[in-house]
C-alpha cells in the first residue's frame, strides 16, 4: 500500500548468511545469551535488536520472539504515543557487537526539518535534534536483558512529555490474553475501544507489565524510571498494534530509559516439527519431495510414514522411513525424503514420530489433473474481476465494488513527489496542463494493490503475461460476464466469450485510452490525499464520480524500462486480439511501433525483448535485422530475454541457435547450482517483502526455457516455484500463498477488504518474509503488506502462466 511495493525487484540483491552451518554454543540452558547469529537467546526466547529497520511495517528496533513467533517489535524512540505509518522515524548509524560483555548498541538520531521532502509529504520532521543510542545486555545472571536509551543531551523544552521509547505488541498473538500491570489484571481486546474523551489517553500506567501471567510465555517488563503506559495503536490506525511506552527522563541523559526484560525460562518451549508438502497436491509424473523442518538443535530420531487414506480406512504404504538430513537454514534444520516413485492417484499424508511428539502433514491429492482444475481458474474467476477499474463487480447477491473513478482523472501538479512514489517532473510532458482534465482514462485497467492506483507497468505486465499464456496454452474459461458498455460484471455468468480475452481488453483499454488523449503513457493513476489513500473497502467511496476537487491524479514520466515493456506487451496482445476486437488490436500495433521507433535509449534488454514482439507480430525485416545485429547480446543476457529467446531461435539462423542453447544449458547450470540453496529447490533471498512474486517470475523464466529448450532445461525447477506458492516454504505457517487454493491458504489477506479479516479468492500474496537474520514469516493477520499483500503486478499473471505450463508439461498437452 505504499511505495514498499519496489522492493519486490531487490529479489535477488540481497542474503545474509542463510544457509551458514554454525556451531550451536548454548552455556547454560536456562541463561540469556548472545549467539552465534548475534541475538539473544534462551529456551523459547529471543531478542534481536535492530537486526531489521523496517518501522513503518511494524517490523526493526527491539524484536522479541516466543517459541518462533514475533510478538514484539519496533522497540525504539517514537514521537508519539501511536505512530502510524507516516510518523517521523529515527534513522539508524553505527551498530556494535561485544560478544565479550554480550552488549549490543545502535546510534541513532532523529532527521531536522531540512530533512523533509518537497511537495507533499505525509512525513514531516519537527525541528528536533535528537541524537541517541540504545543498548542492551543480560543481568541478573542471564535471567533478564536490560535495555537502556541514551540521550547525547537533555530534550529540548516542548519536547519532555512527547519522545518515548515503544514496544510494539502484536495484537494477533495478544488477542484474548491477560496483563498484569502492578497487580491490577486486565484483557488485551479483540477489537478497539475508546475508553476516555483523549485517544493518547494510557489504558493502563505501571512500573511492572506482566505478559501472559500464570502461563509458561510470560514475560516481565519493569521499568527503573518514569511508568509504562500502555495504548491501542488501532484507535487511530486500523493497523496498529498495542503499545508499551515509557516517556524520556530527560534529566537524566546516560539512562533516559530503563527497562529490565525478563522472560519466564522454558526449556520445554521446542519447536515442533512441520511436515511440508504441496496444500494442493501432486502430478503422478512430477518430483515429489517431502520436507520436514525442526528446530536448530533437534536431535532427529523420528521416522516418518506415508498413509494413504480411503473411504472407511487409512492403509500404510511406507514405514519406519528415515529421511536425509538436508541440512541447517535460516534458523532450522531439514530432512526430506523423495517420494516420486508414489504415482497411485488418491489421498495421501505423512506423519512423523519421535519418542516426544507426533507431526501430522495435510493430507494432499495425487492427481492427473491437479493442474487442470481449481488451481489457476479462481484468479481469472474472482481476483482479476475484483481488481477492475471502472466497472461494478456483481456475485450474485454480492456487490464485490462499484463503478469507481468514473471521474478519471485530471493532470497531476508539476514538481509534485507524491507520497506513494510519483514524481512529476517540471513538465506534464503532455498538452495537458496541471489541473486540467485528460478524457479517456475512466475506462479499463486494474487496481494495482489495496490502495487502488493504476500504475503502468503493472498494467503492461498483466496484459503481457495474459497474451502469452493464451497464446502457448488456449485455456478455455467463460465464467464471467463482463460488459464494457454498462460497465459491469456478473461472476458466474457466462457471455460466450473467453474471459482470458476479456481481462486482456480491459487491461488494454486503459493503456490505449490513455496513450491516444496523452500522446504517451501514464506512469500511474492515483489519488491525491492520505484520506482517500488509506480508504478500507470499496473504492467507489473515493471519489463521488463526478468532476471535481477529489479527482485522482494522473502522473507522466520519460522512462524507456516502462514504456519500451508497454510496447513489448502491446505487440503480444494485438497477435491474441486481432480476431477478438481487430480495432483495439491495430491500436496496439500502432502504437508499440509509435513508442518503439522513437525510443532513444539505445539497444538494450527492454529494446530487444520490444523488437522481437513486433516481429513476431509483423514479421517486418527491421526489427529481425536489429535482433539479428545483436543476437550476442541476446545470448549473453540471456535471462533478461527468457519469454523470446526460445522463439527467436528459429528465426536468426542455424549459429544463433546453437549458441543459444549453449547458453541455456549454461543457465541451467547455474539454477542448478541456485537450486541447491535451499531445501525447497528455489532461491529464497527475500528484502523486506515475502519472495514468493520472486520466485514465481523465477518459475516462469524457467518455463519458457523449458518449452522451448525442452532437452536442455528440465522443468523440476520451475515445478518447485509453484511447490513453494502452494505451501512448501520456510516456517511454522504451511499456508498456500494463493487465497483459497489447497487445503490452507491465505484467507486473510492484504486485499481492498481486509479490514473485514477477509479476502479474495485466486489473489496471490506476497509470501513468507524474513524477519532478520533467520525468522521466516507468514502472519496471520490483514495489515502486513510485506507479507500478504496481493499486487497486480506481483505474479498474478505469473501464477496462471506457471499453473498452465505445469499442466502442459505433466499432462503432454
Amino acid at each position: 500500500m505504499h511505495s514498499s511495493k519496489l522492493f519486490l525487484f531487490f529479489f535477488f540483491l540481497l542474503i545474509a548468511r542463510l544457509s551458514a552451518k554454525t556451531e550451536i554454543i548454548r552455556p547454560d540452558s536456562s541463561k540469556i545469551y548472545l549467539n552465534s547469529e548475534n541475538y539473544y537467546e534462551a529456551p523459547g526466547f529471543n531478542l534481536t535488536v535492530f537486526d531489521d529497520f523496517y518501522p513503518e511495517g511494524h517490523q526493526g528496533g527491539i524484536t522479541i520472539i516466543r517459541n518462533d513467533d514475533r510478538i514484539a517489535a519496533n522497540g525504539d524512540l517514537r514521537l508519539e504515543p501511536t505512530p502510524g505509518q507516516w510518523s517521523p522515524v529515527p534513522k539508524m548509524g553505527k551498530k556494535i557487537v561485544d560478544k565479550e560483555k554480550q552488549l549490543i548498541s545502535v546510534e541513532l538520531w532523529f532527521p531536522d526539518s531540512s530533512k523533509n521532502r518537497k511537495g507533499f509529504n505525509p512525513i514531516v520532521y519537527p525541528d528536533l535534534n535528537l541524537k541517541y543510542k540504545i543498548k542492551t545486555e543480560p543481568i541478573n545472571n542471564g535471567a533478564s536483558i536490560l535495555v537502556t536509551v541514551m540521550i547525547d543531551e537533555p530534550l529540548p523544552s516542548g519536547w519532555a512529555d512527547k519522545v518515548g521509547f515503544n514496544l510494539e505488541l502484536f495484537p494477533g498473538y495478544f488477542f484474548g490474553k491477560h496483563y498484569i500491570a502492578d497487580g491490577k489484571p486486565g484483557l488485551f481486546p479483540r477489537d478497539p475501544i475508546l475508553k476516555s474523551s483523549s485517544i493518547d489517553t494510557p489504558l493502563v500506567k505501571c512500573s511492572e507489565f506482566v505478559l501472559e501471567p500464570g502461563m509458561p510465555n510470560r514475560i516481565t517488563i519493569e521499568s527503573l524510571t518514569k511508568n509504562i503506559e500502555l495504548f491501542d495503536g488501532r484507535i487511530r490506525h486500523n493497523n496498529g498494534w498495542f503499545i508499551l511506552r515509557t516517556l524520556i527522563d530527560s534529566s537524566n541523559p546516560d539512562e533516559a530509559v530503563k527497562w529490565v526484560i525478563t522472560p519466564n525460562a522454558n526449556p520445554e518451549s521446542d519447536y515442533k516439527p512441520v511436515i511440508k508438502v504441496s496444500q494442493l497436491g501432486y502430478h503422478p509424473r512430477q518430483n515429489k519431495l517431502v520436507i520436514i523442518e525442526t528446530a536448530k538443535d533437534y536431535e532427529a530420531g523420528g521416522k516418518l510414514q506415508l498413509q494413504r487414506i480411503e473411504k472407511d480406512s487409512v492403509i500404510i504404504i511406507e514405514n519406519n522411513i528415515q529421511p536425509d538430513y538436508w541440512g541447517r537454514f535460516l534458523r532450522y534444520n531439514y530432512y526430506t525424503w523423495d517420494f516420486t516413485n508414489i504415482r497411485d492417484e488418491g489421498l495421501y499424508r505423512f506423519v512423523y514420530k519421535d519418542e516426544k511428539q507426533e507431526a501430522v502433514s495435510n493430507i494432499f491429492l495425487i492427481d492427473n489433473e491437479i493442474y487442470s482444475e481449481y488451481i489457476w481458474q479462481p484468479t481469472v474467476e474472482y481476483f482479476l474481476p475484483a481488481q477492475m477499474c471502472h466497472m461494478r463487480v456483481n456475485e450474485n447477491y454480492r456487490v464485490w465494488h462499484g463503478r469507481c473513478h468514473l471521474d478519471d482523472a485530471v493532470m497531476a501538479p508539476v514538481n509534485h513527489n507524491h507520497f506513494d512514489g510519483y514524481l512529476q517532473g517540471e513538465s506534464t510532458l503532455t498538452k495537458f496542463e496541471s489541473g486540467m482534465r485528460v478524457p479517456g482514462l475512466n475506462a479499463g485497467g486494474w487496481h494495482d494493490a489495496g490502495d487502488f492506483d493504476l500504475r503502468i507497468e503493472s498494467q503492461s505486465e498483466t496484459v503481457y503475461k495474459l497474451s502469452l499464456a493464451y497464446e502457448l496454452f488456449r485455456p478455455q474459461i467463460d465464467v464471467t460476464t463482463i460488459d464494457q458498455k454498462s460497465k459491469t460484471v456478473e461472476i458466474h455468468v457466462p457471455d460466450g466469450k473467453n474471459d482470458i480475452l476479456q481481462q486482456i481488453e480491459h487491461g488494454l483499454l486503459s493503456i490505449t485510452g490513455a496513450y491516444e488523449s496523452m500522446g504517451r503513457l501514464y506512469r500511474g493513476i492515483i489519488c491525491r490525499d492520505l484520506r482517500q489513500y488509506v480508504l478500507l473497502g470499496d473504492p467507489v467511496n473515493m471519489t463521488d464520480n463526478l468532476p471535481n476537487e477529489d479527482d485522482r491524479w494522473v502522473f507522466t514520466e520519460n522512462n524507456y524500462r516502462h514504456e519500451l515493456g508497454t510496447a513489448q506487451a502491446l505487440a503480444a496482445a494485438y497477435r491474441v486480439m486481432k480476431n477478438y476486437n481487430p480495432i483495439l488490436a491495430e491500436k496496439c500495433l500502432r502504437i508499440s511501433a509509435e513508442i518503439f521507433e522513437r525510443d532513444t535509449s539505445g539497444i538494450n534488454a527492454e529494446k530487444l525483448n520490444a523488437a522481437a514482439e513486433l516481429y513476431f507480430s509483423t514479421k517486418k525485416e527491421n526489427y529481425k535485422k536489429i535482433l539479428f545485429d545483436n543476437r550476442d547480446k541476446l545470448i549473453e543476457n540471456l535471462f533478461a530475454h527468457t519469454t523470446v529467446i526460445g522463439r527467436l531461435a528459429d528465426e536468426l539462423g542455424n549459429d544463433f541457435k546453437i549458441n543459444a542453447e549453449k547458453a541455456v544449458k549454461n543457465v541451467y547450470d547455474n539454477v542448478t547450482k541456485l537450486q541447491r540453496e535451499t531445501p525447497f529447490g528455489v532461491p529464497y533471498k527475500p528484502y523486506i517483502w515475502g519472495a514468493g512474486w520472486g520466485i514465481q517470475s523465477f518459475g516462469v523464466s524457467q518455463l519458457f526455457l523449458h518449452l522451448y529448450f525442452p532437452g536442455v532445461f528440465k522443468p523440476d525447477f520451475l515445478l518447485n516455484s509453484l511447490n513453494f506458492i502452494l505451501g512448501v516454504h520456510p516456517g511454522k505457517n504451511n499456508a498456500s500463498f494463493v487465497s483459497g487454493i489447497g487445503v490452507n491458504s491465505l484467507t486473510t489477506a492484504y486485499g481492498f477488504n481486509r479490514a473485514d479479516w477477509s479476502y479474495i479468492p485466486g489473489g496471490i500474496g506476497s509470501g513468507t518474509a524474513l524477519i532478520r537474520p533467520d525468522l521466516p514469516e507468514l502472519k496471520v493477520w490483514p495489515y502486513l503488506w510485506q507479507q500478504t499483500e496481493y499486487v497486480l503486478g506481483g505474479g498474478t499473471a505469473d501464477y496462471i502462466l506457471l499453473s498452465l505450463g505445469a499442466d502442459k508439461i505433466l499432462n503432454q498437452k
